[in-house]
């Protein structure tokens, strides 16, 4: 029966339909897998028909993917950084291996307006960022179909799909090899027995073929991800992980036939059982590891509820959550999701934000306050005037931050890879030779020691030692609200030694002076009601300081607010225009206090700011200063209430009154010196110095430029956890390397012996799978024991770190 060349389907008969591929005519069978294969060859990316695992999927012959740029839909699930920067994360069905993500980057990578594609293949999702103007997301969507994959909308419903048949697969596949592992050992008692007692031709004859009955499922259906991965590496010209275990497979089965037939001396179908079996069983673990990574952002994507209860003129009306409006009122019961960002207009109350900050303690929320997407409102109901919705929620935000790092390939998984390919092909360099040795000394003897180097070596646990330790800490640190952005972070910071801090935001926060405020026309609490309301929505430290001030008073509502970065805030608020912001944007002219409020008439009225130190700020600084490190405060603010901060503080002053120039040009010289600078800031003027830095950290309450510049990013707020993160990442590297030294030293044991022929093929089976077992378990300690506390219990004692 001919397949169909793109597809893998039989080709109906009578159907003669051929694409031209690598310069080859290649049977198809239908129009849709013709125009795939012809566009992927037109494309110049023939190359992934080599490197693919799987057939692809047939193409839909008619799909519309218009509601891909509905307003509703867009605003869910794209997030508009500019007018030409806009970003979505989205699964695709049919998205089975490396070579399906290659082709998928770069199908989309070379749409003119695409500008970034990140595949991340085991989880089936892709981040694109794209130009609206140059290339409509329909476009995109289509094109993605056109060579074979069907994209989804990232929901809980489609998560759930994709993990659960990932799950179903890998537990039907070990189920069989055990059960075939389990009868393969119970004829092979029978064969050991009758190898000591004797036992007739026939009886043996008939119980090898029954182990050859019980093994073949295990080789044909349990194993076949190996030797899927190591077909797509062979045809790729390089080789994989999968490559020494799918001919050792290959090698232990069909010798083991050939012995049947011949009626040999010795067969292996009980060790290629076992061998399968306990591989798999090893990778089953790795995969619920992962699995257990990818639920807390799984978690964060199912936070935001499917509906909602929209207030209206005649009552209330339940709606989906894509069809809500900024300005629309909702109405959340207690104990129930707030469905988008907004601002509380009823009571205050307490609010659940702990899967994304981390915080276990529910938070106060006034009236005024700003709400996010998937927390929980613990009292209730309470009503919520909508400010941003679907991509544009703080939630949506994370999800895509977690994405991006699990996208990304950093450094010390490239170079483990490097390590284990090279690993790879010393194992079969070895194997050889070990063959031909024993072929020399004692012929009966080289089949069975070159299998056992063959599977005893483990380049898996090469693979699994750093990505295993790095997801694992990125998963540990998430649950505490760090998100790790780039997944080099984490390197960079165990490595840092001298931490910079922006003064405004970051250590400390401002607060209204109302004793101490100028009020020129009208009453006070009036004045401080409009500047809050001007300010609602608004996660910038003053704006929180101004609805702080303004306590239970009810705001006015606010028309036509407009932000101008790093000036103020302009609205109109009972019929008047009102200008909210620093003296030069609001009047043009000089002020005598720090935050003027003025409308049409002239200034209104003038607040006085005072800081106070954040919470954590001594406790963090303290804990870095004892665990050896050097710190400073980098400011714009004025000399005198940077030097005051910084008294309170006991700490240094690296500069103040300083430029975003004059910021990067300090880090420089910090970094001439021989130092590893991390920067720790909030706010846009922090941007610059934020990418100049070693490695990067904002809070969340920063503006999302800066939240972009960083490798790490605190969503709890809390600075303290900075002595918790530097703990995790040193306990990664020492789990790294203990993962390492452990895949080298079991090796060094294992393979001479296997080469000397005292190891046979199952005892080889059981330590190899053994070796990935111990790297997986070992990683899963990362934050998980009471040790790692104890050794860095300096720097957790002073930052109030609970052992």
């Amino acid at each position: 029966m001919t397949r169909c060349f793109h597809c893998g389907e039989a080709i109906p008969e009578g159907v003669a339909i051929f694409a031209t591929v690598a310069g080859a005519d290649e049977p198809v069978c239908c129009p849709g897998c013709k125009a795939a294969a012809d566009w992927i060859a037109g494309l110049g990316l023939d190359g992934y028909y080599r490197m693919r695992s799987e057939p692809s999927l047939r193409p839909p012959e008619s799909v519309d993917f218009s509601a891909w740029d509905r307003p509703a839909l867009r605003r869910l699930h794209v997030r508009e950084h500019a007018r030409d920067r806009a970003e979505i994360v989205f699964l695709v069905e049919g998205l089975r291996c490396a070579a399906c993500g290659w082709l998928i980057e770069q199908t989309l990578g070379r749409v003119p307006g695409v500008r970034e594609v990140a595949v991340n293949a085991p989880a089936r999702r892709v981040r694109l960022e794209f130009d609206p103007t140059t290339v409509s997301l329909a476009a995109l969507m289509q094109r993605l179909a056109q060579v074979g994959y069907m994209p989804q909308p990232l929901d809980a419903g489609a998560l759930d799909s994709a993990r659960t048949r990932e799950d179903r697969d890998a537990l039907k596949r070990l189920i069989v090899a055990g059960l075939g592992a389990m009868q393969a050992m119970m004829y092979a008692v029978a064969l050991y027995a009758g190898s000591f007692d004797g036992i007739e031709p026939a009886t043996r004859d008939f119980f090898r073929w029954l182990g050859f009955l019980v093994a073949t499922p295990v080789v044909l259906y349990s194993a076949r991800p190996f030797f899927a991965g190591a077909w797509r590496a062979l045809k790729a010209r390089h080789v994989s992980m999968d490559t020494p275990v799918a001919l050792a497979i290959a090698l232990i089965y069909a010798a083991s036939l050939v012995e049947t037939f011949l009626h040999g001396s010795d067969i292996y179908f009980d060790s290629v059982s076992m061998f399968v079996f306990f591989l798999l069983g090893a990778r089953y673990v790795e995969m619920r590891a992962r699995h257990r990574t990818g639920d807390l952002v799984d978690a964060l994507a199912r936070l935001q509820p499917s509906t909602a209860e929209r207030l209206t003129e005649s009552g209330s009306e339940s709606v989906g959550v894509h069809e809500l409006e900024c300005g629309d009122r909702v109405r959340v019961a207690a104990g129930a999701a707030i469905p988008a960002d907004g601002v509380l207009v009823s009571g205050a109350c307490s609010v659940d934000e702990s899967l994304l900050t981390g915080e276990s303690v529910p938070v106060r929320r006034n009236r005024g306050d700003a709400v996010i997407a998937g927390s929980i409102a613990l009292e209730g109901p309470v009503e919520i005037r909508v400010e941003r919705v679907g991509a544009d929620t703080v939630l949506a935000d994370i999800v895509r931050m977690v994405t991006r790092a699990a996208t990304g390939k950093p450094a010390l998984v490239c170079e483990a890879d490097l390590r284990a390919r090279r690993f790879v092909l010393r194992v079969l360099a070895l194997t050889l030779v070990t063959a031909l040795g024993w072929a020399y000394f004692d012929p009966s003897r080289a089949f069975a020691a070159a299998l056992s180097v063959l599977v005893v070596s483990c380049p898996c646990a090469f693979a699994l030692a750093v990505p295993t330790a790095l997801t694992r800490a990125v998963a540990v640190l998430a649950r505490r609200g760090v998100l790790v952005v780039d997944g080099d972070a984490l390197d960079r910071i165990a490595r840092a030694d001298y931490f910079v801090f922006d003064k405004t935001g970051t250590l400390t926060r401002p607060e209204i002076a109302p004793a101490e405020s100028l009020v020129h026309r009208g009453d006070a609490a009036d004045a401080l009601a409009i500047a809050a309301a001007l300010e609602q929505g608004s996660s910038h430290p003053l704006a929180v300081a101004l609805r702080e001030a303004a306590g239970a008073a009810r705001l006015p509502f606010v028309a036509n607010r407009r932000n101008v970065e790093g000036a103020g805030v302009s609205g109109r608020v009972h019929g008047r225009n009102y200008r909210l912001g620093n003296a030069a944007f609001v009047t043009g002219g000089d002020a005598r206090l720090d935050l003027v409020l003025a409308d049409e008439d002239g200034i209104v009225a003038e607040f006085a700011v005072r800081e106070r130190p954040r919470a954590g700020a001594a406790r963090a600084l303290a804990a870095l200063r004892a665990d050896g490190v050097g710190v400073g405060v980098l400011s714009g603010d004025r000399a005198d209430r940077v030097d005051a901060i910084a008294r309170e503080l006991d700490t240094s002053v690296l500069g103040s009154g300083a430029t975003a120039a004059a910021k990067v040009a300090r880090l420089e010289a910090l970094r001439s010196q021989g130092h590893f600078v991390a920067m720790v800031g909030d706010g846009v003027n922090d941007a610059p110095v934020l990418a100049a830095a070693d490695v990067a950290i904002a809070l969340t309450s920063g503006a999302a430029i800066a939240q972009a510049a960083s490798g790490l990013v605190l969503a709890a707020e809390r600075l303290d956890e900075l002595a918790r993160v530097r703990i995790v990442a040193r306990r990664m590297h020492t789990v790294l390397s203990q993962n390492l030294n452990w895949a080298l030293g079991y090796n060094l044991a294992a393979v001479p012996l296997a080469a000397l022929g005292l190891v046979p093929p199952w005892l080889a089976a059981i330590g190899m799978s053994a070796s990935s077992l111990v790297v997986v378990l070992n990683s899963l300690r990362i934050g998980a024991t009471r040790a790692e506390t104890r050794r860095e219990q300096p720097a957790a004692r002073l930052a109030g770190v609970p052992a």
